[in-house]
């Protein structure tokens, strides 16, 4: 049953009623006919919106997003695996990035807890040259 309108289906996914209507331009919702001047949302819209904020904090981009919304309808888990190998390998290339950066910074708390004479580490590494 339709009972929802825009405003309780973006609350029920936690979400403001422009990004509801974003998704809908973007194809990945869809706007339901008016029935007495008003759109009527269901459940099925709430569970679909809910993975579209999940898949995005998975870090799949608005496109991917729309492709495994069209797999899940022909069932093609190799593809939808592809997609989730590919995304894991660019989380694995951001958290080598965040690990070195890290190092780095260490090394220059490091370096300014030391003391001795001169500029902090810290200020100097992050100047402009």
């Amino acid at each position: 049953m339709n009972a929802m309108t825009i405003g309780k289906l973006a609350a029920a996914g936690r979400v403001g009623v422009e990004t509801v209507r974003f998704y809908q331009r973007r194809g990945l919702l869809v706007e339901p006919e008016r029935n007495g001047g008003v759109r009527r949302y269901d459940e099925t819209d709430v569970s679909r919106l809910r993975f579209i904020r999940a898949a995005q904090a998975g870090g799949f981009t608005l496109a991917e997003i729309g492709e495994l919304l069209a797999l899940d309808a022909t069932e093609d888990r190799a593809r939808a695996r592809e997609l989730a190998n590919k995304r894991i390998a660019e989380i694995d290339e951001r958290i080598a990035a965040l690990q070195s950066a890290r190092k780095s910074l260490r090394r220059l708390a490091d370096e300014c807890a030391e003391g001795g004479d001169g500029r902090c580490p810290i200020i100097e590494a992050f100047e402009p040259s």
